[in-house]
């Protein structure tokens, strides 16, 4: 097995593809490697390349998100600029057949959403293994999901793992007083969601919302859930993150030379072509009130 072919399967696009969340970062940085390394790659690579490829069609009709349909649009895009004309044509075959199929089930379960409405305490445990991204997204779809999305304990346990090491109680409650520092001594009376959106301002946006990182424990490129390392191979880890954030132009640079940098954050004129709207780089633009009626 070459080098490249063994970065390849580490940068797992067979498992990433089948994640929601995931999948659209995984199309975009297929689509970088069918534009920017393809022609350089070994023929065996490249058919690893093309199967994923065709595999990102077939899973679209089971994504639910625009964001999903956008970067599998940009992919064939790359598909069809790139790929020899049988494999071309392969693939925007397959492209079709997936957006058929999308549409036809997405119908299917809006009709079938008429008819079925979990309980509040049912999606609010649904909604505690989601990230934030990911349930700011659900906050959008009805108003029960957004009363389940807005519950304040599913944002105190978002802030508690994410700003843990950063803040504290105190400072969500000082944040949320205009820095003034006011004596407040109940945890319930704060409001946790807009403590995180607070604290989310003052950090670093583009930290908290990239899918592609170096970890130092497992000494490689992995995906990221919820800011943590998705490999599982890290075992249990301390807590400060060991997490370099990583653009999908490193991952394609990563792949073709083994290089990129991996124990350097990129720069942040770098880091701006990364954090594009696969990953949501506004998390508060659209306020949580324009969900579609439910």
């Amino acid at each position: 097995m070459s080098d490249q072919v063994e970065r390849y399967q580490i940068l797992g696009y067979k498992e990433a593809l089948t994640r929601t969340h995931h999948y659209p970062v995984a199309c975009k940085e297929l689509s970088l490697i069918l534009r920017e390394a393809y022609s350089k790659l070994p023929k065996n690579l490249q058919s690893l390349v093309f199967q994923d490829t065709l595999s990102s069609f077939k899973l679209l009709p089971q994504m639910w998100t625009n964001n999903a349909v956008s970067a599998a649009h940009l992919l064939v895009q790359s598909a069809e600029a790139t790929l020899p004309k049988q494999k071309k044509n392969v693939a925007t075959k397959e492209f079709k057949q997936a957006m058929v199929a999308s549409k036809r089930r997405g119908k299917a379960c809006r009709m079938q959403e008429c008819h079925t409405e979990l309980a509040q305490d049912v999606l609010v445990d649904i909604f505690s293994l989601l990230d934030t991204r990911s349930l700011v997204s659900a906050s959008l779809v009805s108003r029960s999901w957004n009363a389940a999305a807005c519950n304040n304990h599913l944002w105190q346990s978002l802030y508690a793992t994410i700003f843990a090491s950063d803040h504290n109680s105190s400072n969500a409650k000082d944040l949320l007083n205009g820095g003034r520092g006011e004596d407040n001594k109940d945890n319930n009376s704060v409001d946790w969601r807009e403590a995180f959106k607070r604290a989310y301002i003052d950090n670093s946006s583009k930290r908290l919302t990239t899918s592609r990182g170096y970890c130092l424990y497992c000494d490689m490129i992995v995906w990221l859930d919820g800011l943590k390392c998705g490999s599982g191979k890290c075992g249990p880890q301390p807590k400060m993150q060991p997490i370099v954030p990583k653009s999908s132009e490193q991952v394609v640079e990563y792949l073709l030379d083994g290089s990129s940098s991996m124990m350097s954050s990129d720069s942040d004129s770098d880091l701006d072509d990364c954090f594009d709207e696969w990953y949501i780089p506004k998390l508060w633009a659209h306020p949580l009130n324009q969900y579609r009626p439910g």
